[in-house]
């Protein structure tokens, strides 16, 4: 067996039928946690806080998002919010910045990076990085920084355990355009 393959229309669990016409029913890697609908329901009310009422802001968000997607090795992660990232009107550049260094950074996405591999590394942000954050985003933008960061490694590792290709629409676009590497 190669993967779990995201749930058709057809297969789509009656428990959250509600929930097809909405996110989940939007995107391949909640079609693949439809699989365990009870995960999807208890997953709606944090997604909606992490991607759409954070308090880091889009851009901020989006860096947070790539440099999570890119240390886990998740193409699906990284190809999918590298479109999310385009459309918000960030550079290529800026973009491909944030795969590498942060001394290849903007200051600001640095802090922000940088607090991603301090989690990422040791399950936890210095006082010294912590201060930066909270300096630009704010204490709530801090905690919004921190759940990112695990809601997204949740999503890397589903995408990485069930061979998650990316969505037709994101792949199709980064064939015409491709994105920079991760």
């Amino acid at each position: 067996m190669t993967g779990i393959a995201p749930l058709p229309d057809a297969d789509w669990p009656a428990e959250i039928t509600d929930m097809l016409p909405g996110f989940a029913g939007r995107l391949d890697v909640y079609r693949v946690m439809a699989h365990h609908p009870a995960l999807l329901r208890a997953w709606a009310d944090l997604r909606q806080h992490v991607v759409v009422d954070t308090s880091l802001g889009l851009e901020f968000s989006e860096v947070v998002i790539l440099r999570t997607g890119h240390r886990h090795g998740s193409a699906y992660e990284w190809g999918h919010h590298v479109s999310r990232a385009r459309k918000l009107g960030m550079s290529e550049d800026r973009i491909a910045s944030i795969a590498g260094p942060l001394e290849a950074m903007a200051p600001a996405d640095a802090v922000i990076a940088g607090a991603v591999d301090e989690l990422l590394q040791a399950s936890r942000v210095s006082a010294a990085r912590r201060a930066a954050v909270e300096d630009l985003v704010g204490r709530k933008g801090l905690f919004d920084l921190m759940a990112t960061v695990g809601f997204y490694t949740t999503l890397a590792f589903l995408a990485n355990s069930t061979d998650l290709e990316l969505d037709e629409g994101i792949r199709a676009e980064l064939d015409e355009r491709p994105a920079p590497k991760a």
